[in-house]
């Protein structure tokens, strides 16, 4: 499929989307390479970057794929050493970058590649800040608290999520109080961000609705988010149209390698548009529902997202940039992405217990990403938002 010459400006095309935006102008790390088949530049990028011992990043399901056997080969091809950390879990915590560090210092690496979703590039990120750094995530949760250089990192994501491979931050659960830690440092950017949408063709339908329904929520929420900027809604708009003209046609055919190339694109521009602003109340109400509930993020990201878009229409200012972005209804839109996946269920549906709704609330509104939504919320705010999506959907 590498001959397949897709490129950033021939996905651009009729978008109008700036210059600065198809060149990753804002991005926190070195450089992004996209394109089919680029996969295979691991190697001779961290041969540049000076690398002698490498240590790869992953999943259990990735580590069956021919995914990491190309990285491995690449790696291996250009005289460099590599080693395999295969047990990064979903939604990792600080146990996972515990047990990454264990086998980053025993191999005594120089260069990390996180390759796979944004569990396995955030667990990369949090294993490089306690190799280098020392102390606990804890330590380093908030921004820029690293006093010393980091090992670098290639970004290599076989999702089109999290936009992780074009951010500074790691999110890294507390094992003990479930607490997600935002732990961010330009030091912890990846020097390299390799996009390859062949890498996302196998991935199962439901991971990709998931982290294309969380894609979406991050190109929208930092859209009308209360730090937005015009720079980084360049690129909250830039992820949308990408992210909604992709979305319906990969589920159609998981195999359409140009909606796949869309859709990676969408979601590292999305990636940028947190880095440069910040997120609303749809994942700081989705992460309590993970916590409580063990929901997939994505579920409960989208769950709730046409709720708060609803919620902050109220505000005349963030009516008029929804209304920018989709000249329709922009709840409707988000809503047929939701059904065209059947993903569109009820809190009731995916078995959350009203009795739990006052409870959410109150740790919803303790989450970082609360604070900047574009309308100012407490927790009783936060519970009518609940309660809209407990019983409709």
């Amino acid at each position: 499929m590498s001959e397949i010459p897709f490129t950033i400006e021939s996905l651009c095309d009729g978008f109008d989307i700036p210059d600065r935006v198809q060149g990753f102008t804002d991005i926190p790390g070195g450089k992004v390479i996209f394109g089919c088949g680029t996969v295979s530049q691991v190697g001779e990028e961290s041969k540049r970057l000076g690398a002698s011992k490498v240590l790869v990043v992953t999943d259990p399901g990735l580590a069956k794929t021919e995914a990491v056997g190309r990285v491995v080969r690449s790696i291996e091809a250009v005289g460099l050493s590599v080693y395999v950390f295969n047990k990064v879990h979903e939604n990792p915590t600080t146990h996972d970058v515990e047990r990454c560090v264990v086998a980053a210092r025993d191999a005594g690496v120089d260069l990390i590649v996180g390759l796979g979703g944004g569990s396995s590039m955030d667990t990369a990120k949090g294993c490089n800040f306690l190799l280098t750094n020392g102390g606990e995530m804890k330590d380093y949760w908030g921004v820029n608290k690293a006093t010393k250089p980091m090992l670098p990192l290639i970004a290599v994501p076989t999702t089109s999520g999290t936009g992780s491979e074009c951010q500074s931050f790691a999110v890294i659960a507390d094992a003990e109080s479930h607490a997600k830690m935002a732990c961010g440092d330009k030091k912890a950017a990846a020097a390299v961000a390799i996009l390859d949408p062949e890498l996302t063709v196998t991935m199962p339908v439901t991971v990709t609705a998931h982290t294309g329904i969380d894609a979406i929520s991050h190109a929208l929420e930092t859209a009308v988010c209360s730090k937005k900027t015009d720079i980084s809604s360049q690129y909250s708009r830039a992820g949308w149209i990408l992210l909604d003209s992709g979305f319906s046609r990969v589920l159609d055919n998981p195999n359409d390698l140009e909606a796949r190339a869309r859709m990676q694109l969408g979601a590292a521009f999305a990636g940028i548009a947190i880095e440069t602003s910040m997120l609303g109340i749809a994942h700081s109400c989705a992460n309590p529902l993970t916590a409580h509930y063990g929901l997939v993020h994505g579920q409960a990201v989208g769950t709730m997202l046409p709720h708060v878009i609803a919620f902050n229409s109220r505000a005349p200012e963030v009516a008029a940039v929804y209304e920018s972005l989709y000249g329709g209804s922009l709840m409707s839109r988000v809503r047929e992405h939701l059904k065209a996946c059947s993903m569109d269920k009820s809190l009731r549906d995916l078995g959350v217990e009203e009795s739990s709704l006052e409870l959410l609330s109150t740790e919803a509104a303790k989450q970082w990403t609360a604070q900047f939504n574009p309308v100012p919320v407490e927790a009783v705010d936060l519970e009518s938002v609940y309660r809209s999506a407990f019983e409709t959907v």
